[in-house]
């Protein structure tokens, strides 16, 4: 399912995407606050390859970001997935090429899979698990109108329910 804003094209991530978001995560400052296997090129390929292929079910999965002024070149990506790919909470996030960073692009496509993901899959709730450390993630969970609920390690929980997306339309 394509996904639409006023700047952004959202498309399902496929195959053909597999070096752009390599080529992302190896610019600096990318996956600073991301664990992940990314000091190795051929396991970080595997592991963007394996998330690429994996079935999360219906309504859910990854979603390759393009401004609309420029279709053919790939800014990042948005995930609504089960949470670290296992579950059970859904998890929302996003993550960008550092030229995009700053332009508003990860809180415009992350609102739009917060009402597909409310809207159309029906979900009870997500949540955004993100390194304390890292200001503009916490800064877009925020912007959508995520809720802080936990903090564990380095890690802060940002969540929001059906109910308080419900509510947050009214208001």
């Amino acid at each position: 399912m394509i996904l639409e804003t006023e700047r952004l094209w959202l498309r399902p991530r496929t195959m053909d995407d597999l070096d752009d978001c390599f080529a992302m995560d190896c610019q600096p400052g990318v996956t600073d606050f991301v664990k992940g296997p990314w000091a190795d090129a051929d396991e970080h390929r595997g592991f963007i390859s394996d998330r690429i292929r994996m079935d999360y079910g219906k309504g859910l999965g990854y979603w390759s970001l393009f401004a609309k002024t420029a279709p053919d070149r790939f800014i990042g990506w948005v995930l609504l997935i089960p949470e670290d790919a296992k579950g059970p909470e859904i998890e929302i996030g996003w993550r960008l090429k550092p030229e995009s960073w700053g332009r508003g692009y990860a809180t415009e496509a992350a609102k739009t899979l917060l009402c597909h993901g409310f809207d159309n899959v029906k979900l009870p709730g997500m949540v955004a698990c993100i390194d304390h450390r890292n200001a503009g993630s916490i800064a877009v969970a925020r912007k959508i109108g995520m809720v802080r609920r936990n903090e564990v390690a380095n890690d802060v929980l940002y969540a929001m329910t059906a109910d308080e997306f419900a509510a947050s339309i009214v208001t």
